[in-house]
């Protein structure tokens, strides 16, 4: 599946997001406009040693296509032997997550922190591509920091080694998630590629992602944190102004999670996710203390279908 055309067809990317883009969300965001779509980062061991947690989180169906599975780890043998275990199942790429900020991901070598070893970030790739016939892909920052841009480099690094995109993330890994991010790296990475770069950062509606493409020339936009509480970001029309217009969506949210989700134990999740639906909304704060006295799922249900 030539991710170029996907991208052609519908340039608009969900982005994983550990704690997010579980089925249900990924589904939601489908139904409002999102082509591509990716999991929650997926361990290389928990996938080799097939740890419980880490296999519910490549829950899937039919009409969650396509589908990318993004995989982290810092040991090319154990990414490779994932990579091949991960073919086996319903995915249709393999992305290699290579700009994740967090701590406890990079103090173990994996995420952003692989942007520092660039050897050892090829060899990694080239397992990955070695051990699946899937079309792989990596997801990398601009940089290290403000003084080490390098993600033009980087990208054609990758391109080298045998990806089929790379997501570029336009903030640096000191940065994390503050600041700003920069698109002009993202105009650079494309440059230096033949290979679709996808942008990513401060996307927050549809036009904000139209206005990327455009400006750097990127094939494709990755929206992550943009899309919490907003999945409408992938639709022209945007997010409605009213909770009346916004109760269908977060309705379906909750239909979904029911339908696909054991939704007792990530009831918490559930929570935080549709507390977000509240965003500008008069009299949010009232409505989310509603949704954090609520016990059970069938009480969360009962709330949105009764306001």
């Amino acid at each position: 599946m030539p991710i170029k055309s996907l991208l052609t067809d519908n340039p608009f990317v969900l982005a994983p997001l550990a704690g997010y883009t579980d089925l249900a969300f990924r589904l939601l965001c489908r139904e409002l406009g999102a082509g591509l779509c990716f999991t929650e980062m997926i361990s290389c061991h928990g996938m080799v040693y097939q740890q419980k947690n880490t296999l519910v989180l490549l829950q899937t169906c039919p009409q969650d296509r396509p589908l990318g599975v993004q995989l982290f780890g810092a040991n090319p043998e154990i990414m490779g032997e994932a990579a091949a275990m991960i073919t086996k199942n319903d995915a249709d790429f393999i992305d290699i997550n290579m700009g994740c900020p967090v701590r406890k991901v990079t103090r173990k070598g994996a995420g952003a922190a692989l942007m520092g070893d660039m050897k050892l970030a090829q060899t990694i790739i080239k397992r990955v591509v070695a051990n699946s016939h899937l079309p792989v892909t990596v997801k990398c920052r601009s940089g290290l920091d403000a003084e080490n841009i390098i993600a033009p480099a980087f990208a054609k690094m990758a391109e080298d080694a045998g990806v089929t995109a790379v997501s570029v993330h336009g903030r640096t890994w000191k940065q994390a998630f503050s600041g700003t991010a920069d698109w002009q790296v993202i105009r650079e990475a494309q440059q230096q590629v033949a290979i679709p770069v996808i942008g990513n950062g401060d996307i927050l509606q549809y036009s904000d992602g139209r206005h990327m493409l455009d400006e750097t020339g990127c094939t494709g936009v990755m929206i992550g944190r943009g899309a919490l509480g907003n999945p409408w970001v992938f639709s022209r029309q945007g997010r409605p102004d009213t909770l009346q217009g916004r109760l269908p969506v977060i309705q379906r949210h909750l239909e979904l999670a029911e339908r696909y989700l054991d939704v007792e134990k990530m009831f918490f999740r559930l929570k935080n996710h549709v507390s977000r639906y509240l965003s500008g909304l008069p009299g949010a704060s009232m409505i989310r203390q509603e949704i954090m006295r609520q016990r059970s799922f069938a009480e969360l249900t009962s709330l949105f279908h009764s306001i």
